[in-house]
């Protein structure tokens, strides 16, 4: 195993079996995966010439786990458990290829995009039968319990990539699998929200609120945030508890306006940033002193989100508003 360390000094784990001799890279990979997530069992028709890396980046209480290898079946066996101290649970998608689930007598297909939620205190098998390039995100068993209503269930829960908030989980699910490490350029707590009110309207969409009192909620709530931009550590807790609501109460005001706080949040900080930019009185402040003042401690993380968002560099989006 390697270890180092992001840009944001978040530790990076990898594995990979080019660092045995082919006869022994499926036994090393079985070793790799049971360190990185669980006991598990795992085979392979193509164990003669298996190959495969595993790269993991911790983020406050949560793991993403980059996994691209050879065609394979992964089982979670009732040895398994009982050597397990912790049972988390796994959020997964596959980036390529079609793949499916097996749990109790429940077999359920899955294309790439589709998310899939198991648990590791259930007996379950993943198979792949083309190739591996998956994005796993370990959840500890009381942060799910904090998002769903329903912890406990005998089946897989499927998140589709085409219906309701399951669109907007697998576009955040697949950037990390393409790329682990940008998990690490977020803070802890934001990702931990946007990820977990996402989670929550895709795979228990009744839990939406659509009342009144919901887009009121929703209407406060944003107007709160406009307040608060320039604070770059403002977070669903400290909101709610402003508003006088719970956590789970706020988020789901959200999700009842097809939105998430984080989302929101970034949303409204970047047409902040994108106001600022076009102001000619403030020509001599630096993009980075900008960015900080709607919320972006980061200024690397800011030229990104914000060429991400509006298709320029900031320092682009400046001078072609300045100077027509």
């Amino acid at each position: 195993m390697d270890m180092g360390q992001t840009p944001d000094h978040h530790i990076a784990r990898r594995w990979s079996t080019d660092r045995v001799d082919a006869p022994r890279r499926l036994d090393y990979w079985v070793g790799a995966i049971c360190e990185a997530f669980l006991e598990m069992d795992c085979s392979s028709r193509q164990a003669p010439v298996f190959e495969g890396q595993l790269t993991s980046v911790e983020v406050g209480a949560l793991s993403f786990n980059q996994v691209e290898a050879s065609t394979q079946d992964v089982f979670r066996t009732r040895a398994g458990i009982a050597c397990s101290a912790q049972h988390p649970f796994y959020l997964i998608a596959q980036r390529e290829a079609p793949w499916h689930v097996r749990q109790g007598s429940h077999r359920v297909g899955l294309r790439p995009g589709d998310l899939v939620l198991v648990d590791s205190a259930q007996l379950y098998e993943l198979h792949f039968p083309e190739s591996v390039a998956v994005m796993s995100i370990q959840l500890p068993r009381a942060w799910v319990g904090q998002w769903l209503a329903k912890v406990d269930d005998a089946l897989p829960r499927v998140a589709r990539r085409d219906q309701g908030w399951g669109r907007a989980l697998s576009g955040l699910t697949l950037q990390f699998a393409h790329e682990p490490l940008l998990a690490a350029r977020y803070p802890a707590e934001l990702l931990s929200d946007q990820l977990g009110a996402m989670l929550a309207a895709a795979i228990e969409p009744s839990s939406i609120m659509t009342t009144p009192a919901a887009h009121g909620l929703l209407a406060r709530a944003r107007r709160l945030l406009q307040e608060r931009l320039d604070v770059s550590g403002l977070a669903a807790t400290g909101v709610a508890a402003e508003l006088g609501v719970s956590v789970r109460t706020l988020h789901r005001a959200f999700a009842a306006g097809a939105t998430s706080f984080a989302l929101e949040l970034r949303r409204q900080r970047l047409v902040r940033a994108a106001q600022l930019l076009a102001q000619p009185r403030l020509s001599g402040v630096t993009v980075a002193e900008l960015g900080r003042r709607c919320g972006f401690v980061d200024a690397s993380h800011f030229v990104r989100e914000f060429q991400r968002e509006f298709g320029a560099t900031p320092a682009r989006w400046r001078r072609l508003r300045l100077t027509h």
